[in-house]
């Protein structure tokens, strides 16, 4: 199964983010959605499971939760928009990938068992960052993530 994974989009949803997601048979968006109409057009491409972030304070998306917890082909994913408000030991709830954004770094870390991925920023460029997502594999392999630059041009 390929997940597409992304974050901090502030309300603008880059082509390159739709064409790097198209093949993705879930998605999950990791907060700073800024525009229900962001959602919207990732569930175009597939379902999505989306959280808020600290800058979704009005309209629907001030609605998502706050973190979610998601099974997808048998891999549990905890989304939660900055890993510093990780309110879980993802180890004890059997999270095998925690998803945030936040910082807009991509990175993908394993630690005491847990994939911690962050896809990075997809919307306006911030710190001079690379725009990313990310795409998880599920699968008989287990669980591999990588994170895909879509922009990285200056703008």
């Amino acid at each position: 199964m390929l997940i597409g994974v992304i974050s901090d989009t502030h309300g603008l949803l880059r082509p390159e983010a739709l064409v790097a997601l198209a093949e993705a048979e879930h998605i999950l968006h990791a907060g700073d959605v800024g525009s229900v109409e962001i959602l919207d057009a990732l569930r175009e491409i597939a379902p999505v499971t989306a959280i808020r972030g600290n800058v979704d304070v009005l309209g629907a998306c001030a609605k998502l939760p706050a973190t979610e917890m998601v099974e997808l082909d048998g891999t549990v994913f905890y989304l939660v928009h900055s890993v510093h408000d990780l309110d879980i030991k993802p180890e004890a709830a059997g999270v095998n990938v925690v998803v945030s954004g936040h910082s807009h770094k991509a990175s993908v870390e394993t630690k005491g068992g847990v994939m911690y991925l962050n896809p990075g920023s997809a919307g306006p460029r911030r710190f001079a960052l690379p725009v990313t997502v990310g795409l998880v594999t599920v699968g008989q392999g287990g669980v591999k993530a990588r994170i895909v630059e879509i922009l990285n041009e200056p703008e």
